[in-house]
């Protein structure tokens, strides 16, 4: 049985007994929201990130969701990427697509990646200007309270040391503010060339969903999550606040194991 609570001011929390669970909550929770968007909106502008989220999303490759989920109508972006080859071992795109995109019915011209053959500055700039495009016909939203892209459902990991997408702790990045997408040359994990949404981009999202499992990310959840005060610097994952949109945590039971427990319920 999955425990779930709201915290007062870091969104909802699902606690999974298995990644089994997990997955399911998941593709259930993903499949809700493309029904909804593409009812309201024609079309589910949906980002990725890598790591184990794509593994957890694999459910959405079986059935029942293979036939029910209105593949077509699905665009597809990145979150953060690597700046390697659409083949390397690294690329989240390849990630997604061997995990994913390869199994479904998407559109491939509506599969979204960045430019390969340009530096990390020039992929992020010519991404920014994509989306920019997709902004003006609507395919994706426009938040109304800024000129960011308001993508129904940003899907994130997060780092044992609390990072999401390419924001990684006390880097500078996580004051940009002007541009959609940056990139950064100094990833503290390999490899060093990163693009990667800004927050302001994440925080106007319509939905987020920070995906985190195993027990060596129980601090960094912990301390994105509860109340610890103000002595330690907020990680980048606590700086994901929806500012109108809703985030919800999926986690394992050991990445959860150092939650304060109060907020729960079965």
């Amino acid at each position: 049985m999955a425990l779930s609570g709201v915290h007062k001011d870091r969104g909802e929390l699902r606690i999974h007994e298995s990644l089994d669970e997990l997955g399911t909550d998941l593709a259930d929770y993903i499949a809700e929201l493309s029904e909804t968007s593409v009812k309201e909106r024609g079309v589910f502008a949906i980002a990725l990130s890598g790591g184990s989220l794509i593994g957890l999303m694999g459910k959405l490759c079986e059935a029942p969701y293979n036939k029910t989920v209105d593949w077509a109508k699905w665009y597809i972006f990145w979150a953060d990427e690597r700046a390697v080859a659409k083949n390397h071992a690294d690329s989240n795109y390849k990630l997604a697509k061997d995990g994913l995109l390869s199994k479904v019915p998407i559109v491939p011209s509506h599969v979204h990646s960045i430019n390969d053959s340009v530096s990390a500055e020039e992929a992020a700039d010519e991404y920014e200007f994509v989306i920019r495009q997709l902004v003006k016909t609507r395919t994706i939203s426009v938040s109304d309270i800024s000129d960011c892209p308001k993508f129904d459902l940003i899907l994130l990991g997060m780092g044992p040391d609390g990072h999401v997408a390419s924001l990684f702790p006390n880097h500078p990045v996580l004051e940009a503010n002007d541009e959609w997408v940056t990139y950064i040359t100094d990833s503290p994990k390999p490899p060093p060339e990163r693009i990667t949404f800004t927050l302001p981009v994440i925080n106007s999202a319509s939905n987020v969903a920070v995906v985190v499992a195993g027990e060596g990310k129980a601090e960094a959840v912990h301390l994105a999550i509860d109340d610890v005060g103000t002595d330690c610097p907020p990680l980048p994952a606590r700086m994901v606040q929806p500012t109108k949109g809703k985030l919800v945590w999926f986690l394992d039971k050991p990445a959860a194991s150092k939650l304060e427990g109060s907020q729960f319920s079965e």
